[in-house]
């Protein structure tokens, strides 16, 4: 059940040649070789883009926590708020 045979196939291609036309059918394979070409052209370059840019884009080293004293300064703690009705 998910498998194409060979007559969905066929029936797809006498569709395809039905909407288009038997002339028509070469000009859409070229437009869409030139299509494909294109847009593999455009994903390498951006893929070399990437590569490129990759050592630049790092992010900066984590800064450690400077050091707390020992002895922690107290620090005044909130008083909660009280509700007025």
């Amino acid at each position: 059940m998910g498998q194409f045979s060979i007559w969905h196939w066929l029936i797809v291609a006498a569709v395809f040649v039905l909407f288009f036309g038997a002339k028509r059918m070469p000009d859409a394979a070229r437009g869409l070789g030139r299509s494909l070409r294109i847009f593999k052209s455009e994903v390498s370059q951006m893929q070399n883009e990437g590569s490129s840019s990759a050592p630049a884009a790092q992010p900066a080293p984590q800064q450690l926590p400077s050091p707390q004293p020992a002895h922690p300064v107290a620090q005044p703690q909130a008083q909660p708020e009280s509700k007025s009705l």
